[in-house]
């Protein structure tokens, strides 16, 4: 069932027709929904290696910020695993920008970098996690995304953890569905 069905207040975000505000039109090229190519993998050492599918969305109401939400999906089975929504902030008259994240998980993420060209270099700034948040705790996140000379998405995600140094957790490329 679609996410507009089940949650008609999406609709409205999805379908926006509002103007891209001037500030965020260097990231105009992430706008739109992209859907993995193939099952993207992800490894870490306490974890048995997975493949899993995604689908990304990023929208704007036409204020300063891009809205996103990406869902993740067993490669096999189809069963949900992660999500993660949240808003992109680009600061004014810079390349920096911020991402801050909700994820299912209970883990809650202001991740801050530079966008240069049409790639998003971000690390974790600040983190907060649910006072039951599963063990080992994320401590580190770092994430890239690139739009490649084809017009694919490439994101590249990696995680630090109490345990583990910071290393790939997760890669994955995306063509643009709408």
């Amino acid at each position: 069932m679609a996410v507009i069905q089940v949650f008609p207040i999406f609709e409205a975000i999805f379908q926006s027709c509002e103007e891209l505000n001037p500030a965020l039109l260097h990231l105009d090229w992430l706008l739109g929904s992209w859907e993995s190519d193939e099952p993207g993998e992800g490894s870490f050492p306490n974890i048995n290696p997975f493949r899993y599918t995604e689908s990304l969305h990023f929208t704007h109401v036409g204020q300063p910020v891009i809205n996103f939400m990406f869902n993740a999906f067993h490669a096999q089975t189809k069963k949900p695993l992660h999500r993660e929504c949240g808003f992109i902030r680009l600061q004014p008259g810079t390349n920096r920008v911020a991402f801050i994240i909700a994820q299912n998980s209970g883990l809650v993420e202001i991740e801050e970098g530079e966008l240069t060209g049409q790639q998003l270099n971000l690390q974790s700034h600040a983190l907060a996690r649910t006072s039951f948040a599963k063990e080992p705790h994320v401590q580190q996140i770092s994430r890239v995304f690139q739009l490649r000379p084809d017009g694919k998405l490439e994101q590249t995600v990696s995680m630090a953890t109490d345990n583990q140094p910071l290393m790939q957790h997760l890669r994955i490329t995306y063509h643009r569905s709408s």
